[in-house]
């Protein structure tokens, strides 16, 4: 991490005028201003490579990071910068402290996991993941909505999930899922009804996607015959619509979900920092 240094002319040696403009170009003037070198801190840039070595797999999900005395040595700077790197990636959600034990990489299989992507909470009693009923699992060719959020090309392969989620017996959400098929090659809907944890744990435990944060569009809609039925509703009844287009590493989109919520027992809730 040594600085850049401009290039310099070595003593006794001397400078070669400014070559001339090509034929057909412009001068530029002597006075023009140039573009202002942009500066990052040196606990930015350590965060920068500690989520480096996060992207490729170096530290798996779960697993304990070096300290930050090794990261120091390793970086080659103190110990204090490394900390200010890690508070950072802690509260992006990347690495998790636990008192006493060391750093870890953050998981989507933590309890903690379940409820950050799943913002609807009950109006009574503690958070829990809702049961699921898939209605559809197929692949298809993106529309050109869904390519266009996922940064696809139109017509680029995609996995389509349509899934009706409970709590307590009780239909709340009707949640619709695109995918990038190259991305989630394998994944069916024998492999998703099996699979009994957070469909984000298994992303990352079968897929080595992890999903990262999240950009979500909240309005309030009124459900139709056929949300009426799935939801076991009159048609009419308010609803909120949820799109989030969620991304991994190096802020890459990997999944555009659709969802429409029953907040009859239920409510939207989101913590404001």
């Amino acid at each position: 991490m040594n600085p850049v240094t401009p290039n310099q002319t070595s003593p006794g040696s001397t400078a070669s005028a400014p070559a001339a403009p090509a034929a057909g170009t412009a001068a530029v003037p002597a006075n023009a201003a140039a573009p202002a070198p942009t500066f990052s801190p040196l606990y930015q840039q350590i965060k920068a490579l500690i989520t480096q070595s996060l992207q490729s797999g170096e530290w798996k999900p779960g697993e304990m990071i070096p300290s930050e005395v090794e990261l120091a040595n390793r970086y080659k700077v103190s110990q204090g910068t490394v900390r200010k790197a890690i508070d950072e990636l802690a509260a992006d959600n990347l690495v998790m402290r636990r008192q006493g034990k060391g750093t870890f990489v953050s998981t989507h299989h933590e309890a903690r996991a379940h409820i950050r992507f799943l913002r609807l909470r009950p109006d009574e009693g503690v958070p829990h993941y809702p049961e699921s009923r898939f209605l559809e699992v197929k692949r298809l060719r993106a529309p050109a909505d869904v390519a266009r959020l996922l940064e696809l090309k139109s017509g680029d392969a995609i996995i389509y999930i349509k899934r009706v989620q409970s709590f307590d017996g009780i239909p709340t959400i009707i949640e619709e899922q695109w995918l990038p098929g190259q991305l989630f090659k394998g994944l069916t809907a024998e492999r998703l009804s099996e699979y009994k944890g957070p469909m984000y744990g298994l992303f990352e435990s079968e897929f080595g996607t992890r999903m990262i944060r999240a950009d979500e569009k909240v309005r309030a809609v009124v459900a139709g015959p056929d949300e009426a039925v799935l939801l076991q509703v009159e048609p009419g009844t308010p609803l909120l619509s949820a799109e989030r287009v969620s991304f991994t590493y190096g802020d890459k989109p990997v999944e555009l979900r659709r969802g429409l919520y029953l907040t009859t027992r239920h409510h939207y809730q989101n913590d404001l920092n």
